[in-house]
């Protein structure tokens, strides 16, 4: 059986793609705090409680 060995430039590039992909994902965790999501993820939680009340009242009213 022959060794399968990786050329240096087969090394290179998947050198390089994995730095890529660790490079991007810390630069996108970077660009997303910038935004302000708690306050819309407390907005939905609120208005989907809301909801949820409103149905439990209706199906209260129609049991009485």
């Amino acid at each position: 059986m022959g060794e399968d060995k990786l050329e240096t430039w087969q090394i290179i590039l998947i050198i390089v793609a994995v730095l890529g992909y660790i490079i991007g994902n810390i630069t996108l965790l970077k660009y997303a705090t910038k935004f302000n999501v708690k306050d819309k993820i407390d907005k939905q939680i609120k208005s989907d409680d809301a909801e949820e009340n409103d149905q439990q009242d209706s199906t209260q009213n129609e049991k009485h």
